[in-house]
């Protein structure tokens, strides 16, 4: 199953009630990964119910071609919505045209209202070994996307960190690399502090089995932060199991700045002040 037909099956599925919106943040953050077109509302109100509570900007993030289209125009009609567009790795190795496909989401990425080339890299819990190569080869043209177009590379790395690494070694990474839903320990936020690459942790920091991810969290530079929902994905505790939001963001932030003994809003202002950076 790709990952576009396997993330719209999971959100099609029958969700329980959305989680109550937290307190408001007194310092905007944005939400660096979201899948606005796979949550059960409408953007304008998915907006609204996110600005309520402090966070005004979301990156929509494209995971096949018609995802990557329709973030890109919703994009340009929303000014507190950025796209990235790309195509998922799970989403490779099942293209018949994987080169016409790459070949789509180049012109997209030119687009000045499109901010970022992702989600790609490699994923080897749901690929099996025969998908790789593709993956891999997607994984490195999207990285040349990205360095073309001068966009940010959103990458989506599971069970790979090694090879994900090695790719951005030999490829040469991009100027703005983000580690999408952060899943590595200690060691692998060394080297991507070691490389600049900024690491975006998302409700799962907040999972009780999680604790490999906060000894990452703790000693992550605050200048390479971001949070995310990879809504409606991965919604943070006490909520696990219903539907994710960008509106669900402060209680990630909240679970972050617990988790390294930092001040909430020196570290909304500066995950807000990386998202620039990063976004735009």
């Amino acid at each position: 199953m790709g990952a576009a037909v396997g993330k719209r099956a999971a959100a099609q599925r029958p969700n329980p009630k959305p989680p109550p919106a937290p307190e408001p943040l007194n310092v905007p953050v944005l939400d660096s990964h979201t899948h606005l077109d796979l949550q059960d509302t409408d953007v304008a109100a998915a907006l609204t119910a996110a600005a309520a509570v402090g966070v005004t900007r979301v990156v929509q993030v494209g995971i096949d071609v018609p995802s990557s289209r329709w973030g890109a125009d919703v994009s340009a009609a929303h000014e507190a919505v950025l796209a990235t567009v790309a195509l998922h790795p799970n989403e490779a190795p099942r293209l018949a045209d994987l080169d016409a496909a790459l070949a789509e989401i180049d012109a997209l990425a030119a687009l000045p209202h499109v901010h970022g080339v992702g989600e790609t890299g490699l994923d080897y819990y749901r690929t099996e070994a025969d998908g790789r190569a593709a993956q891999e080869r997607s994984f490195r043209a999207h990285i040349d996307i990205a360095k073309r177009h001068g966009k940010a590379l959103v990458i989506h790395d599971r069970d790979a960190h090694d090879d994900v690494l090695r790719v951005l070694a030999e490829e040469g990474a991009p100027e703005r690399v983000v580690f999408h839903c952060f899943s590595g320990g200690p060691e692998l936020a060394k080297a991507c502090a070691e490389h600049g690459y900024i690491m975006s942790f998302a409700g799962t920091v907040t999972f009780k089995t999680a604790e490999p991810l906060r000894e990452a969290a703790r000693i992550a530079p605050r200048e390479l932060l971001l949070v995310e929902t990879d809504g409606p994905f991965l919604t943070p505790m006490p909520y696990r199991g219903r539907p994710n939001a960008p509106y669900l963001i402060p209680i990630t932030v909240r679970a972050l700045a617990e988790v390294r003994g930092d001040d909430l809003d020196q570290l909304c202002a500066d995950i807000w002040a990386t998202g620039e950076r990063v976004f735009g």
